[in-house]
């Protein structure tokens, strides 16, 4: 893999990760949406088949990381190597801030409608996450918690040669079978569902900050704050946990 190979391939992955994955928090949360109301369910499901369509999207081309705490996972690990990582992270970036800008184009008549100031409602939970309790410690916690319980089973899914995310260590083999990125969709979901209630699940810091960014500067009636104050919650929690999974991993190998 190239380094311009990398930055696409994450870039439009994770485009596609977070259209899907915005776009089912707009579904749900906005005004005048059809699915609004649909629950803690949707949401969950809709980000899990936002991972499957974004890395089987940019496998390809980058292997599908999506996320600067599974790059960093992997580079720890000796997975991927340490000269790719800021190549996975911009395009990570990148694409995680034209994914909202879409999700905002896609859902742009409900934003709008968001001038009415008798249903006007806070819109950065489209975008971005916040937790239920704030409180920091807990918060970095249980983004941390969530993230070792995404990143430490891919780790361990790449021991079955054939299903990991991207190169396999020391085979000719560029990609897994394509088994592993289901199985982390499904993995996904499961976090949403089991660990997603304290923050929001990001687990992904790119996921958070990327949207947070694109929320701040889009012209939308009556958004709300963006929570500069939270933000580095789920971007330095989800780092901890990816690095924290490689150190388990490694210790078992």
């Amino acid at each position: 893999m190239t380094h311009g190979s990398i930055f696409v391939g994450e870039l439009i992955g994770t485009a596609v990760l977070i259209l899907f994955g915005a776009g089912v928090c707009a579904a749900v949360t906005l005004n005048h949406s059809k699915a609004k109301g649909a629950g803690w369910v949707v949401i969950a499901f809709g980000w899990g088949f936002g991972v499957l369509a974004g890395a089987y999207t940019a496998a390809p081309k980058s292997g599908g990381h999506l996320n600067p705490a599974v790059t960093l996972g992997l580079a720890v690990a000796d997975v991927t190597e340490w000269g790719d990582v800021p190549y996975y992270v911009l395009g990570q970036m990148a694409g995680a801030m034209l994914g909202a800008v879409l999700t905002w184009l896609a859902y742009f008549s409900q934003f709008q409608a968001n001038a009415d100031t008798e249903t006007a409602l806070p819109t950065l939970g489209v975008f971005s996450t916040a937790p239920e309790i704030r409180n920091p410690v807990a918060n970095l916690t249980s983004e941390i918690i969530a993230t070792v319980g995404l990143v430490l089973p891919i780790l361990f899914f790449g021991e079955n040669l054939g299903t990991g995310i991207g190169p396999i260590p020391g085979s000719d083999t560029a990609y897994g079978s394509g088994i592993g990125i289901l199985l982390v969709s499904l993995l996904v979901v499961g976090i949403g569902l089991s660990l997603g209630g304290p923050t929001g699940y990001a687990i992904n810091p790119a996921r958070d900050l990327g949207p947070r960014i694109v929320h701040s500067v889009l012209p939308i009636p009556n958004k709300g704050t963006s929570d500069w104050a939270y933000s580095w919650v789920p971007v330095v929690g989800p780092l901890i946990g990816g690095a924290l999974s490689a150190l388990v991993y490694n210790a078992a190998f």
